[in-house]
């Protein structure tokens, strides 16, 4: 009791106090330790009733996303078709979001549409909002979006009776049958017209069911030469139209060799400078500028024009073509158009980069350490001509693929027009683009490297972009074509080197690449982007 008795009360109150402060933190976040962890805990609550249910939606906005199966995909917003351009917005500097979320659960649908498109650090303070508001918000997330995919019948629905035999005409299903299998055994079938609205009455007109095979398929090309992804989707339509989409070769092979989405749009070669201009021989003679295949690097010797040398590109690459047809991919087009490294032109490739730094400190004595998740995006569109634009800004997706356009370069260059939307675009550089080949693997064996012997198919797949960073140096990415998901093909670009070369000096450095900074491309289309001429 003596010894009580001499303590300071000045430092006895001070224990007091710092004992308060104690209970109150514990108690205030007693039901908040979901969120602390990350934005991914706060999801995997959720995924205990929905994990047989349908996909999270994100709300994205103008973007509708695809069910995507690597977990490569889940943050970044490429995986998305951006229907129509975003809204008129103001300024940058005095944008605000049309509707502020006022309720728990409105923050917490916020949170989710920021992690959708990758924004780590805003996602996770609107989670810890959400949940300080209401600790059982994420249940009433899961009654609003997903209570129809777990909700129970009333009445358990019993499976029809079968009322007569399926005609023989028609073959069932059979599981163990491949697609290609599947697909052979529609070959006898007829295009069927559809049944009459009430029975007993004539069945109404088909007028395609008539039409002779040659008439049919001549109509399917056409469609397939205005947009390949119309033409496979009629393969729903009837098992008729099943049967020729998979097995008409005719119509893969004007796709690979003649459409506007064939490899004869590929460039193996670069085209144009990094700026843009046209590559001139040392006599002044343009030797790209879009108008052939024909390498930058190479000089006229004198003997062929460049006309020559663009009709030689021509045939090389006509060439490598039929021969890769009739060896890796077994003689099929069809194979060929899917699986062959291309570039697509209908959209623009994106990714999404997160990484995290320290905040400021308040004081010495902290309970943690602030940190900051910062989020930002690097965009390239390739054209067909050649060229290619490289952008790398925070701006979110939805606000960016609609300007990203040669058009809107010119319009901010040097940062006039601010006051646009489109005023992103004065970040932008030019660059060019081009596809690997054999032809690479030699170059760099002249150059003293060690020869490596990789065959035709093997030496496909690299894509070399080039941009003009404006002043004395040139930067190149050297990335490799991959697919990300099951059904979608040369949608992913992975890195494989980041260099810069000084125009004086003729030297290269290479930039070493951490990992929160080397993530993978993905690609997106955007509607308004056409063919990708422009």
């Amino acid at each position: 009791m003596a010894a009580s008795q001499d303590v300071n009360p000045e430092l006895e109150s001070f224990r007091e106090q710092w004992r308060a402060e104690v209970r109150a933190r514990n108690t205030a976040t007693s039901g908040q330790q979901q969120p602390r962890g990350s934005a991914a805990s706060a999801r995997a609550e959720s995924s205990k009733d929905a994990a047989s249910g349908p996909p999270r939606p994100t709300h994205l906005g103008t973007g509708k996303p695809k069910v995507v199966d690597t977990e490569d995909d889940y943050y970044d917003p490429e995986s998305r078709v951006f229907d129509e351009p975003a809204p008129v917005q103001a300024k940058r500097a005095d944008h605000k979001e049309a509707k502020e979320p006022v309720t728990a659960l409105e923050h917490y649908e916020r949170a989710v549409e920021k992690e959708g498109l990758g924004s780590l650090g805003d996602s996770l303070s609107l989670y810890r909002k959400a949940f300080r508001m209401d600790h059982k918000v994420d249940q009433k997330y899961k009654n609003k979006h997903f209570a129809a995919a777990w909700a129970k019948p009333a009445h358990p629905i019993k499976p029809p009776v079968a009322t007569q035999e399926p005609p023989a005409t028609v073959p069932l299903a059979d599981k163990s049958l491949t697609t290609e299998s599947l697909i052979a055994t529609f070959a006898g079938l007829k295009i069927e017209p559809a049944k009459p609205p009430i029975q007993g009455m004539p069945e109404p007109p088909c007028p395609i069911a008539s039409l002779p095979e040659e008439i049919l398929v001549h109509i399917l090309q056409d469609v397939a030469t205005s947009d390949v992804a119309d033409f496979v989707r009629l393969s729903r339509v009837c098992k008729r139209f099943a049967w020729l989409v998979g097995t008409e070769d005719r119509i893969w092979r004007h796709i690979c060799l003649k459409s506007i989405f064939g490899f004869n749009c590929m460039h193996y070669d670069f085209q144009v400078q990094p700026n843009w201009r046209a590559i001139e021989d040392p006599n002044g003679r343009i030797l790209g500028g879009g108008d052939g295949s024909i390498n930058g690097d190479e000089e006229a010797d004198g003997k062929h024009t460049p006309d020559e040398l663009v009709q030689r590109r021509q045939e090389e690459a006509y060439a490598t073509t039929v021969a890769l047809h009739n060896t890796i991919y077994n003689s099929s087009w069809q194979k060929m158009f899917q699986r062959r490294p291309r570039i697509r032109f209908n959209g623009c490739y994106i990714s999404t980069v997160n990484y995290i730094r320290p905040g400021q400190q308040v004081n010495s004595i902290t309970w943690n350490t602030p940190v900051h998740i910062v989020t930002y995006y690097r965009y390239l569109r390739l054209f067909r001509d050649g060229t290619a634009i490289s952008l790398c800004t925070v701006e979110e997706p939805s606000a960016v693929v609609h300007h990203l356009s040669k058009d809107n370069m010119t319009l901010h260059k040097g940062g006039a027009m601010n006051h646009l939307p489109s005023s992103v675009m004065h970040l932008a550089l030019p660059a060019r683009w081009k596809l690997s080949s054999i032809a690479d693997y030699e170059d760099k064996a002249n150059e003293g490297e060690e020869k490596k012997q990789v065959s035709l198919a093997d030496s496909e797949g690299d894509l070399f972009i080039e941009t003009d960073g404006g002043g004395n140096y040139v930067y190149r990415f050297d990335l490799s074509l991959r697919s990300a998901g099951r059904a979608s093909r040369n949608n992913k670009l992975l890195w494989r080197g980041f260099y810069s070369l000084n125009k004086d000096s003729g030297d290269w450095d290479e930039f070493t690449l951490r990992n929160d900074n080397n993530k993978p491309w993905f690609f997106s289309r955007v509607r308004t982007y056409g063919f990708g001429d422009a």
